[in-house]
């Protein structure tokens, strides 16, 4: 019943999951289908890709991986602090998991903008004299950590309207969904950068 004695309207929060489970599924299919094709080419030019790899920035990709598993921790006890009843505290570890979001990304910008300054980009005439290997291994790398860029900047979205929910109490202790289902989306992009991270950084 709601403040005016009226029944309250049912909420699907088993359908809601359920939903997000169905979608992250789908977001898994994408990546695994790049991680097997990654895997196809690695093993047909494994010292150009190698090659390649030592060209990265490592310090930057280990700065990235710390950051993004800071931001899972920080969302994770966003969720903790809800079921306890801590709005406030929910709201300041979601914005705390939007920061690591838009550190990743200033990082990845960094990045790419000192590879691209060097001629590492795909179609580039530099990168177009080097051996086939290492032209595949930079393609895969543009659009693999593109499209993950691409989804944190939608999870840094998605956990500030979180954020902004929490502080207008639509998401409650006893009505978090919504940020639960935040946080799934969000520990899916660290996910993904887990394995990132070692297939194109640590690669030897």
């Amino acid at each position: 019943m709601n403040d005016r004695g009226h029944p309250a309207p049912h909420k699907d929060y088993a359908g809601a999951k359920l939903g997000m489970w169905l979608f992250l599924y789908t977001e898994v299919l994408l990546f695994g289908g790049l991680f097997v094709l990654y895997a196809v080419y690695l093993q047909r030019y494994p010292q150009e890709f190698a090659a390649a790899a030592g060209q990265l920035n490592l310090v930057l990709g280990a700065a990235n991986t710390v950051i993004l598993l800071t931001g899972s921790l920080l969302v994770a006890l966003s969720v903790s602090a809800i079921r306890h009843g801590s709005a406030r505290l929910a709201q300041g570890f979601l914005w705390g998991g939007v920061v690591s979001g838009v550190l990743f990304l200033f990082n990845k910008y960094v990045e790419w903008s000192t590879e691209i300054s060097h001629g590492i980009y795909p179609g580039s005439p530099i990168l177009e004299q080097r051996a086939q290997g290492e032209i595949v291994f930079f393609g895969l790398y543009y659009i693999t950590l593109g499209l993950h860029g691409l989804h944190v900047l939608i999870g840094a979205v998605i956990l500030a309207v979180a954020a902004v929910m929490t502080a207008r109490g639509s998401i409650q202790q006893d009505e978090f969904v919504v940020l639960e289902n935040s946080g799934l989306y969000w520990h899916l992009v660290d996910l993904v950068w887990i394995f990132i991270f070692p297939l194109y950084y640590l690669l030897l």
